[in-house]
C-alpha cells in the first residue's frame, strides 16, 4: 500500500518537452499492419495477478489473436521512465499514472484525448471526486482506477480507559482528546506532526478554501485566506495534544513504524498500509495491537471531514500504435464488472473508481472507515504546475510550521502564496 500512495507525488517538471516530439502521422497506418499486441504498464503492487489475468482473459475472448503484454514497473524512477517512453515512437499502449501526475503528462501531449470516448469508457459511473484527476480543462485524458485516503487510527484500549467513543464532529473529537489527556497525561492523545499537509488540505477544503485557485489564466495560492487561517487554527488545536515535532511530517520519523510501536500514542491519522505496518511492528515487539478506525470528523455529524484521495489512473498514450484496442482494454479494466472484482481482490484496501463496485468491508475495519471518508474526497489542484509546489522545501509545510510556532497565519500564508504562485505558473 505504501508503494501505491507514492503516486500522490507530482512530476515536478519531468514531463516538459513531450509535445515537441509530436505524433507520427503514419501511426494509424502502422497500427493496422501486422500482428496485434498491446502493452500495459502497471505499477508494482497495483494489479493483483488474479485480477489482471481475468481482465486479459475477457479481452482476449473478444479479440482473438491479440496479445496483451503486461509489464510491472517500480515507483522508483518511474517519472523519468514514463517521460522517456512517451517521447519515443513505441510507448506502452496503456499505462498507470499517479492521479496527481496525469495533468502534467496530458498538457505536454503524452496522453491520448479520450473525451469522445467517454460513453465507451463508462465515465458517467465514475466517482466525481476521482474523475477530477483524469480531466484537464474539460477534456478527458485517463480513467480513474483506484484511490485511498487517511482515517483516524486509534488504540481501543486507550479509548475505553478514557471513556471515549469514536467522534462524529470536530467538537466531539477535541472533547475526546481532552478526556484521553486527563486519563493518561504521559501519553499523546493524538500523534500529529506539524507538517502533515494532506491533513491540513482536508481542513482547508472543509472551510470552503483550496490550496491554490485559478485566477484568470494564472494560478494563485490559497493559504493567505481566512479559510486557510481557520483550518490552520483547528490544526493547531489538534497539534497541541501531540508532542510530535512542529517542523516534520508524518514520514520523518515514520509514524507507523518508528513512533506508534513505542507506545504512548492513543490515536493518529494514517493510511491502510501504515495501520498494517504498525500492527506488525507492535506484534514483533511483543505488544498488543488492537486498533479501531473512524473517518476524520467534519464540522457536523452528517458529513465527515474532507480527505485527500491519493491513487492512480489508467491512460492511453498518444503515440500508441493500437489506440482503439488500448481504449477497449481500458474500458474493460475500468468498467463496473472488473472493478467489482478488483475491489474483492484488494479486500477493500483500495477504493474502486465507482460506488457500484465497492467491496463490502468488515464492520469496524480500516476499509470501512476509508470508504465512508472517501465519499467526501478531493485532490490537489489539477494543473501540471502543481508538481512544482510539492518539491522540497514545500511551502505548505513551511507555512504550517510558521503558524504552529506563533507567526500570524495571514502573513505566513501570504509568503507561502507568493512561492506557490511562482512555482505553479512555471
Amino acid at each position: 500500500m505504501k508503494r501505491k500512495l507514492i503516486a500522490a507525488v507530482g512530476v515536478a517538471g519531468m514531463v516538459v518537452g513531450l509535445a515537441a516530439c509530436g505524433n507520427g502521422g503514419d501511426d494509424k497506418a502502422k497500427a493496422d499492419a501486422g500482428p496485434k499486441e498491446i502493452t500495459v504498464w502497471v505499477m508494482d503492487g497495483s494489479a493483483p495477478k488474479a485480477w489482471i489475468d481475468e481482465v486479459n482473459k475477457e479481452f482476449s475472448a473478444k479479440h482473438p489473436g491479440v496479445t496483451v503484454k503486461v509489464e510491472e514497473q517500480k515507483w522508483t524512477g518511474i517519472q523519468e521512465k514514463v517521460t522517456t517512453a512517451l517521447s519515443e515512437s513505441n510507448p506502452p499502449d496503456v499505462l498507470e499514472l499517479g492521479n496527481t501526475q496525469t495533468a502534467g503528462y496530458a498538457v505536454t501531449g503524452g496522453l491520448a484525448d479520450l473525451t469522445k470516448d467517454r460513453a465507451q469508457l463508462g465515465a458517467d459511473a465514475w466517482q466525481k471526486s476521482m474523475l477530477a484527476s483524469a480531466e484537464v480543462e474539460g477534456k478527458l485524458y485517463s480513467a480513474p482506477w483506484y484511490a485511498a485516503n487517511r482515517v483516524v487510527i486509534y488504540d481501543k484500549k486507550a479509548f475505553a480507559k478514557a471513556g471515549v467513543t469514536p467522534p462524529t464532529t470536530r467538537d466531539e473529537w477535541v472533547a475526546g482528546l481532552e478526556k484521553l489527556k486527563a486519563a493518561d497525561p504521559a501519553s499523546q492523545p493524538i500523534y500529529l506532526p506539524g507538517q502533515s499537509w494532506y491533513v491540513l488540505a482536508g481542513l482547508i477544503w472543509d472551510e470552503g478554501g483550496d490550496l491554490a485557485v485559478k485566477d484568470g489564466s494564472k494560478w494563485k495560492g490559497g493559504l493567505g485566506t481566512p479559510q486557510a487561517a481557520s483550518a490552520m487554527d483547528f490544526y493547531k488545536k489538534l497539534q497541541s495534544f501531540s508532542t510530535a515535532p512542529k517542523d516534520k511530517d508524518e514520514a520523518t520519523p515514520q509514524q507507523a513504524t518508528d513512533i506508534v510501536p513505542k507506545g504512548g500514542v492513543a490515536s493518529w491519522i494514517g493510511l491502510g498500509w501504515e495501520a498494517t505496518g504498525a500492527e506488525k511492528a507492535l506484534k514483533e515487539a511483543g505488544k498488543e495491537a488492537d486498533f479501531g478506525y473512524f473517518p476524520i470528523p467534519g464540522k457536523t455529524a452528517d458529513k465527515s471531514g474532507t480527505v485527500f484521495l491519493g491513487g492512480s489512473n489508467l491512460a492511453v498514450t498518444e503515440r500508441s500504435k493500437n489506440k482503439e484496442l488500448a481504449k477497449e482494454w481500458l474500458a474493460l479494466a475500468a468498467g463496473k464488472d472488473q472493478m467489482t472484482k478488483y475491489a474483492v481482490e484488494t479486500k477493500g484496501a483500495l477504493l474502486p473508481n465507482q460506488t457500484g463496485a465497492n467491496f463490502t468491508p468488515a464492520a469496524g475495519s480500516f476499509a470501512e472507515a476509508m470508504a465512508k471518508a472517501g465519499a467526501n474526497g478531493k485532490i490537489t489542484p489539477v494543473t501540471a504546475g502543481w508538481a512544482n509546489v510539492e518539491t522540497e522545501p514545500n511551502p505548505i509545510k513551511e507555512f504550517m510550521t510558521k503558524v504552529l510556532k506563533g507567526e500570524d497565519a495571514a502573513k505566513a500564508g501570504a509568503d507561502a502564496d507568493a512561492e506557490i504562485a511562482k512555482r505553479i505558473n512555471k
